[in-house]
């Protein structure tokens, strides 16, 4: 193995081991964050827009019944993950407690 060879060797180390530090510090945890931000977000908004599907009358819904057509998919999913009381407290229980 002459020095050319080496020194290739250990840059290609060296570039896979500050790729991992990078991920594991900067990019996996962020995302992780980000992702629950933005579920939390939609969250509170289809609750806005859709709060008579658990009992809570709100005149906001009158208005909001036309985008039902256009969130049907996420509307399931959001009243399944609602509805589900335990993971919900879970989930927001884990914001708190690392």
């Amino acid at each position: 193995m002459n020095v050319d060879e080496r020194i290739r060797a250990y840059l290609d180390t060296v570039e896979e081991w500050l790729h991992g530090l990078y991920h594991g510090m900067i990019e996996h945890p962020s995302f992780e964050k980000i992702e629950k931000e933005a579920e939390d977000t939609a969250d509170v908004f289809m609750f806005a827009c859709f709060a008579d599907a658990f009992g809570i009358p709100s005149p906001v819904s009158y208005y909001t019944a036309e985008l039902l057509p256009y969130l049907t998919d996420e509307f399931v999913q959001w009243e399944r993950r609602m509805w589900d009381r335990q993971s919900y407290i879970e989930r927001k229980g884990q914001q708190y407690h690392f």
